[in-house]
Parts: structure tokens; C-alpha cells; sequence
């Protein structure tokens, strides 16, 4: 079986997923990547046969979304070309990731394929939502990635076709301690922001990885490091508790390993809003922002307890069990068409 994968490279989760989930697709049969965005820092650990630059999402300096950057990198006549020319026809199986030009390049060329990852488990209704839904960001979950078949991950399996979170083997085999040290991923932040917010706790010792951090340096009380999955690792594993957007990945690793979790979701961004909601029904401290009251909030959320441990230990047999049956039903409906015409 010939498997095209399309895999979003705007933040690090979809890549740390594509990572785990990889070997486990080679299982089924050759399978080329095609890498879109240009915004992330994690390296796909994997031959990529086909790149874009994509649509990618960029961040202000205040943990917003910063949408006049993100507009400018638009290249509508090139994006058009390479939807035109993406050879999706020459596939069995296409799984895409949330990329926008796979989508479309299939829809365009009347190609079933399955849109499998967090966003797609939003085409249901069932999924949790802020009490305030988005119109705007109801219609960019929904419509963004134009698919055949849905294949959704999540927290919870909040609906039929929506399973667990995937989690990397390394997090699921750890045994959790508790070094003292509070872990914190704010990608979206900048350094100086994280030192005045975190520098009025002198009492704690955070670890906070930074996208600005080239080597690893100390402010009083807040170390930072660079990004790197096997030093967040460690970080993760040991902490007392984790200060981190309303992403996916990183909170679904921290519900694996139990450990306190204080989310902050992007402002702007709808899918991180989804996932508080999400998160906040799993007993999970979640901030609108962080702002004056920060310090108070903070001693609330680390004098109560951890959310309920989660197991996704099966996610990724469960989920690919479900995607090749539904690839096994279109090869058959195929074969069985072209008999009927010849």
C-alpha cells in the first residue's frame, strides 16, 4: 500500500504525533511525507518527499496570535500551484494532518481521503467548546481541511471516531517523581514576559523552555533551556507541575504521567479555547491570562490536586485499526467499480 501522509509544521505537536506514529504506519506500507509550514522547532526525524512553506500561524511577543505576520507569509499564486501539482492521485491511502493544500488537492482531484489528528475530532458537535463558541473558529475547524472521512484524537473519546491521545512511548514508559521544579512551555511568550511573572514566585524553581533560549542560561529562580524533546522529557517527567498553553500534546503527556497541569490558551487562537473547556472538566486549572492575580492563582493551583491519570497506551493500535478498515473499504468499492465498467 502506497500511504501519503501530510503532516502540519506550525508548532511542535503535530510533528512529535507524525514521530510516534510513523513506524506503525511503515507497518501497513511505504509511506511519503509531505511536510507543510515552516513554524515549528522540533525536526521530523523522517525522509520528507514533499515541502511547503504551507500556511502557518505566527505568535506576538504577548502570547497572542500575531494575524498581520501570519497574512503577510500568504502566497496565494504558489499555494495554487502546488495544489495543483500535489500527486495525491498516485496514492492508496492519503492521511492528512490538518494541512490545507493536501485538502484541497484531493477534493480538487476527487481523492478520498482521511483528515486524522486533534482538529478533526471538532467536526463533532459533541467535543467540548468554550461557552462562548466562535463563529469564525467553529468554520476554520470544520472547513480548513476538506476530507472524505474523519479520524479524531483528544483527550477523551468524546464521540465514535474520536480516540485517545497520542502520547510518545518515551512519556508512557516513564516513571513519574516530583524533583521540586515546576516545568513551563510557553511557546508563544517571550523571555522577559516568563522573568517578571515568574521571578515574583521566588519561593519555586521553574525550568522554562524557550524558543528564544540558544543555551541554557539562569535568572535568579527561572532557568531556561532550549527546546528539545529528550530535555522536556526529563523536565516533564520529574516536575511538580506544568505551566503550558491549552495546546494538545503537551497537556495529554502530563495526564498520562499525573501531574498538575495550570493551561493558558493562546488569546485569539479558538482551538486552544476548546481545549481549556475540554481540560477544565478534567479538574484542570485553566487561565484566561495571566495578569495581576497570576501569583494568587498560581499558590490555588499548586496547593490542589493532580486531574485523574489517563492511559493512552492504546491509542495508536485503536486508531489505526479503524483508519486501514475504512482504507480497506474503498480499495474494495474501487475494485469492484472498475469490474462493473470493464
Amino acid at each position: 500500500m502506497k500511504i501519503f501522509y501530510a503532516v502540519q509544521a506550525t508548532g511542535n505537536g503535530h510533528i512529535s504525533r507524525a514521530m510516534e506514529l510513523l513506524p506503525h504506519l511503515q507497518r501497513y506500507g511505504c509511506v511519503d511525507i509531505f511536510l507543510s509550514g515552516d513554524n515549528s522547532n522540533l525536526l521530523l526525524d523522517a525522509p520528507v518527499k514533499y515541502r511547503s512553506k504551507g500556511i502557518s500561524l505566527y505568535y506576538n511577543r504577548r502570547g497572542g496570535l500575531n494575524y498581520w505576520h501570519t497574512v503577510k507569509q500568504l502566497r496565494p499564486v504558489e499555494l495554487w500551484e502546488e495544489i495543483r501539482d500535489l500527486p495525491v492521485e498516485k496514492y492508496d491511502l492519503v492521511l492528512n494532518d490538518f494541512d490545507f493544500i493536501t485538502g484541497i488537492a484531493c477534493a480538487r482531484k476527487k481523492i478520498p481521503s482521511i483528515h486524522f489528528g486533534h482538529q478533526a475530532s471538532f467536526q463533532s458537535d459533541l467535543t467540548p467548546r468554550p461557552e462562548k463558541k466562535s463563529l469564525h473558529g467553529e468554520w476554520l475547524l470544520k472547513n480548513y481541511v476538506k476530507a472524505s472521512h474523519h479520524a479524531g484524537f483528544h483527550f477523551e473519546s468524546y464521540d465514535e471516531n474520536i480516540f485517545g491521545a497520542v502520547v510518545r512511548q518515551s512519556i508512557i514508559r516513564a516513571n513519574p517523581v516530583d524533583n521540586g521544579h515546576i516545568t513551563v512551555y510557553l511557546p508563544s511568550w517571550c523571555e522577559a514576559r516568563l522573568v517578571q511573572l515568574l521571578q515574583a514566585l521566588p519561593a519555586f524553581r521553574f525550568e522554562v523552555f524557550s524558543r528564544e533560549a540558544k543555551t541554557m542560561h539562569r535568572e535568579k529562580n527561572v532557568l531556561f533551556i532550549p527546546v528539545d524533546k529528550e530535555t522536556f522529557n526529563q523536565s516533564l517527567v520529574s516536575c511538580s507541575g506544568i505551566i503550558c498553553g491549552a495546546g494538545f500534546e503537551t497537556p495529554a503527556e502530563a495526564l498520562q504521567l499525573g501531574k498538575k497541569i495550570m493551561a493558558i490558551p493562546i488569546r485569539g487562537q479558538y482551538e486552544q479555547q476548546c481545549n481549556a473547556a475540554a481540560l477544565e472538566q478534567l479538574g484542570v486549572t485553566c487561565l484566561s491570562s495571566a495578569g495581576q492575580q497570576f501569583r494568587q492563582q498560581f499558590h490555588k493551583w499548586i496547593e490542589s490536586p493532580a486531574p485523574a491519570t489517563r492511559d493512552y497506551s492504546r491509542t495508536i493500535p485503536q486508531c489505526l485499526e479503524h483508519i486501514f478498515s475504512l482504507a480497506e473499504s474503498r480499495m474494495m468499492e474501487t475494485i469492484l467499480a472498475e469490474e462493473i465498467l470493464c
